[in-house]
């Protein structure tokens, strides 16, 4: 019969999974109470939590918020970074935090209801920004038509220059214009 308290963090743990674009399973073996604090205090500004959960409680969670994907990864000692927006941005924000502690290990995630493991986390934190893909991306599609509109005014930009040189030839030679 669960108790009043694992009913609230299972609720507790719904909203936020539910809520989440990318959320990243870790393994926090080795590591203090304020090894975890400080890792909690880096990811706040960014808009990340990171919490420690039991397995059984997750799994029941993930299942409640249609992330049933989650439950492979939940082994051992367990703790999920969750965060929305730029999914990138949440995986740099968690490589970033848990870089001084070599013992942790990322195990996967689960971003917009697709599994990736922690080789594909650790891939997509070296992304540039959502922001920055996509100017990229406006760069490279007006690049060729500024080319091109570049090539098709070239003609009449030499025709006006031809004829400005036509002009000052027969100034020079004492013609009228």
């Amino acid at each position: 019969m669960p108790t009043e308290a694992k009913r609230a963090t299972v609720a507790a743990l719904t909203e936020e999974l539910s809520g989440a674009s990318a959320s990243i399973v870790t393994d926090y073996r080795g590591l203090t109470v304020a090894d975890l604090a400080a890792i909690r205090r880096s990811l706040r500004p960014q808009g990340v939590t990171y919490r420690v959960v039991k397995n059984r409680l997750a799994k029941i969670a993930a299942d409640q918020a249609g992330a049933s994907e989650l439950s492979p990864l939940l082994e051992g000692p367990t703790a999920i970074a969750m965060g929305s927006g730029d999914e990138a941005a949440v995986a740099k924000a968690l490589l970033d935090a848990i870089r001084p502690y070599r013992a942790m290990k990322v195990r996967g995630a689960i971003l917009r209801q697709h599994r990736i493991d922690g080789d594909d986390v650790t891939r997509l934190a070296t992304l540039p920004a959502r922001d920055q893909l996509l100017g990229q991306l406006a760069g490279a599609v007006a690049s060729p038509m500024t080319t091109m509109a570049g090539l098709l005014a070239a003609p009449l930009r030499n025709l006006g220059y031809a004829l400005a040189q036509l002009r000052d030839q027969r100034a020079a030679g004492g013609e009228g214009a």
